[in-house]
């Protein structure tokens, strides 16, 4: 294929609003996920070898975590169609089979551990080798979260899309024809480095677009006519995605209401005497024309940066510190996202804080989504977070009270008498 067609196709892909470039390699709630899906595959690993995992996929750690990667946008609906139990086939066979289950968590521990190419394909040859049923290339878009620049992402469509750009006949539920296609989505990637990314996330997005039917391949000849056609679909692909933008500037209306909300807490608790820590990539962000962190602290204590989850506490959606600069209480807002990494960031700071425990964990979320915080604390993921007592503070509990509690109230005695009790 012509390389001037395929660098069009994919600076066209870039700007579209509605591909998967904006919509989600560039969502910012995608790269919260790495570390709470990092976590949770720890845990299935945890399980599976001390033998607690159990025999079912329905309330198990496994379900968690992928439920999570299929909560995201676009590239993984349906990621969690593959390690669904089919009673009739048996498969995937690591729910009653206890050498399959066991072999499945070592490989993801290998994987986890490991940071070489070479370890992670030995890993996937390793597993392919004992040919457990149903376990196939699906199992990818695990590995995608623990190395996003080695293991590609892999569904039907990133397939058919692959084979369309490069005329491959890669075949799904093969790791053979898996590890075939990577190596061509790292040869695409490279070729285009300045279009993509090192994480391989971008690439897929692409291919993705493609097999979806979003975007046709560019004609593979040089034939004028072919390729005038093309031209036009990609013409007619702009003027959908300019139709689409009503459905894009919605959801950066439930942005806007996420904004709102940190904004809330952010001057709630300046004016119950705390710092206040925002949000270290919503640092940009802007409400009512000023920056979200303006007046808040720049950078973390030193102490809390460098405990262990450092990285996903910097992540919090807001953070009230005392004047000895310990976390006195930590908001995550989940206005429509997966309410499962939020859980985890807050798991991250109550066990890696230093010496003090967190006397306030909320979860901030709409009124309507109480039931599913509390339906997420019940998994068996969460069966310790019983003892850190984290909250529900609905929306309209906040906004009801917020300027009363502002005016009249100090420390955290206000935020105590509105918040639920989850657990």
């Amino acid at each position: 294929m012509a390389s001037a067609a395929l660098k069009t196709l994919i600076g066209r892909w870039r700007d579209d609003p509605g591909g998967t470039y904006k919509a989600w390699f560039l969502w910012e709630e995608r790269i919260k996920n790495f570390r709470s899906i990092r976590r949770g595959l720890a845990e299935v690993v945890r399980e599976m070898e001390a033998g607690t995992f159990g025999n079912v996929y329905k309330g198990s750690s496994l379900e968690t975590v992928v439920g999570s990667i299929a909560e995201q946008r676009q590239m993984f609906k349906g990621a969690d169609h593959a390690f669904l139990w089919k009673p009739k086939l048996r498969i995937p066979d690591i729910y009653e089979n206890r050498d399959n289950q066991l072999a499945f968590g070592r490989f993801l521990d290998t994987c986890a551990c490991c940071s070489s190419e070479t370890a992670v394909l030995a890993a996937i040859q390793g597993l392919d080798e004992r040919r457990i049923k149903g376990l196939g290339p699906a199992v990818a878009n695990l590995l995608y979260f623990l190395h996003p620049t080695i293991a590609p992402p892999s569904n039907t469509a990133i397939l058919k899309g692959y084979n369309a750009l490069t005329g491959a006949k890669c075949k799904l539920g093969s790791w053979a024809d898996y590890l075939a296609m990577r190596v061509g989505v790292l040869r695409l990637n490279a070729e285009y480095r300045d279009l993509f990314s090192n994480d391989l996330g971008a690439v897929a997005g692409l291919l993705f677009d493609v097999g979806h039917g979003r975007y046709a391949a560019p004609p593979r000849d040089d034939d004028a006519e072919a390729r005038a056609a093309w031209e036009a679909d990609l013409a007619k692909v702009r003027e959908d995605s300019a139709a689409e933008k009503k459905a894009q500037q919605s959801a950066a209306e439930g942005d806007r209401t996420h904004t709102e909300i940190q904004a809330w807490l952010r001057d709630l608790g300046r004016a119950l005497g705390f710092q206040v820590w925002i949000a270290a990539n919503d640092h940009g962000r802007t409400h009512h024309g000023a920056r979200l962190d303006d007046g808040c602290m720049g950078s973390l204590p030193a102490a809390l940066a460098a405990s262990p989850g450092g990285d996903a506490i910097r992540l919090i959606d807001v953070l009230w510190l005392d004047d000895n600069g310990r976390v006195a209480a930590a908001f995550e807002v989940e206005h429509s996202t997966s309410i499962y990494s939020g859980i985890v960031r807050l798991l991250d700071l109550a066990f890696g804080a230093a010496e003090d425990n967190v006397r306030g964990l909320f979860l901030v979320a709409p009124d309507d989504r109480e039931g599913e915080v509390r339906a997420q604390l019940l998994r068996p993921a969460f069966r310790h977070i019983a003892d850190l007592r984290v909250r529900f503070l609905p929306y309209s509990a906040l906004e009801k009270n917020r300027e009363a509690m502002a005016r009249f109230g100090a420390g955290l005695k206000p935020i105590d008498a509105l918040a639920r009790t989850l657990t």
